[in-house]
């Protein structure tokens, strides 16, 4: 295993999960470890116990491609601590080439996926639709607005982790729509610890009982999970368009007047209705740029041992 590469993985995955609408598990997919870490992850359960006391702790830490893991969420962790200000910082000030760069990447990974599928049916198909369903009835909820307190950012963590590692399905969004994005971000930024520790733990805990269930169901039923993975991915695609119209705001529970309904715009009308710049030559440039690296990880990871 190249330990350089697994961190640098780990390191895009973060950088998609700090960007709400943009998950991880789509970045694992794309460059080929989405298996191997939820097959990593499943390994921790209680039958390590049985591991440790007949072969000892390295058997066990084998057991669980304990290197693999470390490496990646070591790079995960560094990403989200030292990306968390500069993403912040792109989407307050430079929000439509960002946008674009993640709606070319969600776009060229509908496409990767859909090559892993093997079987094309109508049952497949439906699967699909639903998993678009899905997916555009989570991005038109309204968000809540939950307060910080010890057991709301446990239970937020154990959500929000389990949307990071399903395509498609951003944890970020997901604390968005909880009103928990800004107090977690802000954490990270001021390396809040009590608040990250109990964030941590909700994640570990989300993490270890929902990793059993995709990893069984990508074992049994690859094709029906692949397909519904991807209309998820296909239906935030409407959330991460680049030119929005704020129809109504809100205020969060930091008094912040942020945006509450948007109604996606083409670029002229964006131009016409908003009186900005719509950047669209940029925008399709970043777009370009997002479809290229995907082809190049693609390529990449195809050419490095599993």
């Amino acid at each position: 295993m190249n330990y350089l590469i697994t961190f640098l993985k780990g390191v895009a995955m973060g950088a998609a999960d700090v960007v709400p609408g943009v998950s991880g598990g789509t970045i694992a997919f794309i460059t080929g470890i989405y298996d191997t870490l939820l097959e990593s992850i499943r390994r921790i359960n209680p039958s390590l116990i049985s591991i440790i006391k007949k072969d000892g702790f390295k058997a066990a830490f084998q057991h669980i491609n304990g290197i693999f893991l470390v490496v990646l969420f070591s790079g995960i962790l560094f990403s989200i601590a030292t990306l968390a200000k500069l993403i912040s910082w792109l989407l307050e000030h430079h929000p439509i080439p960002l946008w674009s760069f993640f709606f070319g990447l969600i776009l060229v990974s509908v496409f990767h996926m859909l090559k892993q599928v093997q079987t094309k049916s109508i049952s497949r198909l439906i699967f699909l639709l639903f998993g678009v369903g899905f997916a555009y009835a989570i991005t038109v909820l309204h968000p809540l607005e939950l307060e910080p307190s010890s057991l709301n950012i446990l239970i937020v963590g154990a959500v929000a982790i389990c949307a990071m590692i399903l395509p498609g399905i951003s944890g970020s969004f997901i604390l968005l729509l909880l009103g928990m994005y800004a107090p977690i971000l802000g954490a990270v930024k001021s390396m809040e610890i009590n608040i990250l520790l109990l964030f941590a733990l909700g994640c570990i805990c989300g993490l270890l009982s929902f990793s059993h269930l995709l990893s069984w169901l990508l074992n049994r039923f690859r094709d029906i999970t692949l397909v519904f993975l991807t209309g998820l991915m296909i239906g935030t695609l409407p959330k991460i368009w680049p030119w929005k119209e704020t129809l109504s705001w809100r205020i969060n529970s930091k008094g912040e007047q942020v945006p509450l309904l948007q109604h996606n715009l083409s670029p002229t009308e964006f131009e016409v209705i908003t009186l900005q710049p719509s950047q669209w030559v940029l925008a399709t440039i970043m777009m370009v740029l997002a479809v290229l690296l995907v082809l190049g990880m693609e390529k990449f990871a195809s050419k490095q041992p599993d």
